[in-house]
């Protein structure tokens, strides 16, 4: 426990240890390593972010998807799917309600779907832009050219999450399809980054054929990367792919990630995940004291949140809804955090 606490204690001091360190971390910790571990973490957030709990405002426009990653409830060969396209009214329909509740970021997310080209994306963009000019806009749809990022970045979008899932190629390869490379997935995210967008990267914990030492990888890459946000969630089968019968990620390993990364970028926004609330009833307050700051819940349709299932079991109602804002809130100051109606830029 002592050598825990040490590497712990170096880790805070130092934002990254070798490879080898990190995965004894992984492979050692106790729920006493991981209280000291979160009471770090979460002093170290409060230094930067205070008490506050950023909330965005999620909007999962379409879940049609041309690629086929294995672990992935909207892939392409997924013949349960119910698939769904919003159009442009029904955006800025989803923005306006947000908008009213006190929503002052939105966050685009779907599947990789061409039906939305550049110019429809950059129609979309600038519009919301213009019609909301003190909010912030989110983009994840996944790998594009430097070029249509360029575009998106011009016409206003704010941020982009593109979660880069694992950083070792090989365990990649396992989680893909073959024409998916992790390679180009870091291009992307070097883009990004070059570009202007505060970026966000991330991954799974607990997927098929995960090691320790894939873990230690992602905490390596994320600090070479410097990722202004990080997605982390638990890995959740869905009945419907190829890792239907796979065990899940557990709320434990998941929590010690999150304290992890806040230890590695200070001032990182990262987010208590959908996926944590699933795979426990207080999975996001529990993600906020592990040393998370922000909570993205749902803005889309109610008709189509049932259809935009990447997981099995996924919270769709209840307070994953927005409507039910006041909930959250209350969840949060049940712990001692408060939610805010800001925009939550990520402060240098």
């Amino acid at each position: 426990m002592n050598r825990i606490i040490e590497l712990i204690n170096k880790l805070e001091k130092e934002h990254i240890l070798p490879k080898s360190e990190l995965a004894y971390i992984i492979e050692n910790h106790t729920p006493e390593t991981d209280e000291y571990l979160f009471e770090r973490a979460r002093r170290i957030r409060e230094a930067h972010y205070g008490k506050d709990v950023y909330i965005r405002g999620l909007i999962e426009f379409t879940n049609y998807c041309k690629n086929d990653c294995l672990y992935c409830g909207i892939r392409r060969s997924a013949k349960q799917a119910e698939r769904y396209r919003l159009t442009e009214e029904q955006i800025l329909s989803c923005c306006e309600s947000g908008y009213a509740l006190g929503f002052r970021t939105f966050v685009l997310q779907g599947g990789e779907d061409n039906f939305y080209t550049d110019e429809l994306m950059v129609k979309i963009i600038s519009e919301i832009k213009s019609r909301y000019t003190d909010c912030a806009l989110t983009l994840s749809i996944g790998e594009k050219s430097r070029e249509s990022y360029e575009a998106y970045f011009a016409a206003g979008a704010d941020r982009y999450l593109l979660r880069h899932e694992t950083a070792d190629s090989a365990h990649y390869s396992r989680l893909h399809p073959k024409n998916l490379s992790l390679e180009n997935r870091k291009r992307c995210l070097s883009d990004l980054k070059s570009i202007g967008f505060q970026t966000g990267c991330g991954f799974m914990v607990g997927s098929p054929y995960q090691t320790a030492e894939n873990l230690a990888e992602d905490l390596i890459y994320i600090h070479e990367l410097q990722p202004h946000m990080v997605g982390i969630g638990p890995f959740i089968p869905h009945h419907d792919t190829p890792f239907a019968d796979e065990k899940a990620g557990t709320l434990e390993m998941t929590l010690l990630m999150l304290g992890l990364v806040r230890l590695i970028l200070p001032n990182v926004l990262l987010p208590a995940t959908t996926a944590l609330g699933t795979i426990h009833p207080k999975g996001r307050e529990k993600g906020i004291l592990a040393g998370a700051n922000v909570v993205m819940p749902n803005l889309s349709p109610k008709d189509v949140r049932k259809k935009y299932l990447l997981y099995d079991n996924k919270i769709c109602t209840g307070d994953e809804a927005a409507e039910c804002i006041k909930c959250l809130g209350n969840r949060m100051n049940s712990i001692g955090y408060r939610l805010v109606t800001d925009r939550g830029d990520w402060k240098n």
